[in-house]
């Protein structure tokens, strides 16, 4: 159990990093959310797998809930823009140059 809750700490926060690396289709708030994070963590997945020397650990099953939600936010914020027809787009300069929205 031990072995495994490292090791899925290790992989969500690699995923949190590669996420917080790509520029597009995110805020820079999605962004530095997922690095820090990711790094938090791929910090305690190593502190768990090197440093730690028994006793008592925390075990936050909750936190790899995070990782699947900022998964699912980088895709729904990648879904494109439609693009505007001839007509579409006369019509919005029309809209402007007479000031109704």
């Amino acid at each position: 159990m031990f072995n495994w809750y490292v090791g899925l700490l290790a992989v969500s926060g690699v995923i949190m990093l590669a996420l917080a690396a790509v520029r597009q289709g995110q805020s820079q708030l999605s962004r530095v959310l997922n690095a820090a994070f990711g790094v938090g963590f791929i910090g305690y997945a190593f502190y768990l797998a090197f440093l730690f020397d028994g006793g008592s650990y925390f075990i936050f099953f909750q936190a790899f809930i995070l990782p699947v939600m900022m998964v699912v936010n980088y895709f729904r914020n990648r879904t494109p823009k439609p693009k505007l027809t001839d007509t579409q787009k006369a019509w919005r300069e029309y809209q402007k140059s007479t000031g109704s929205q």
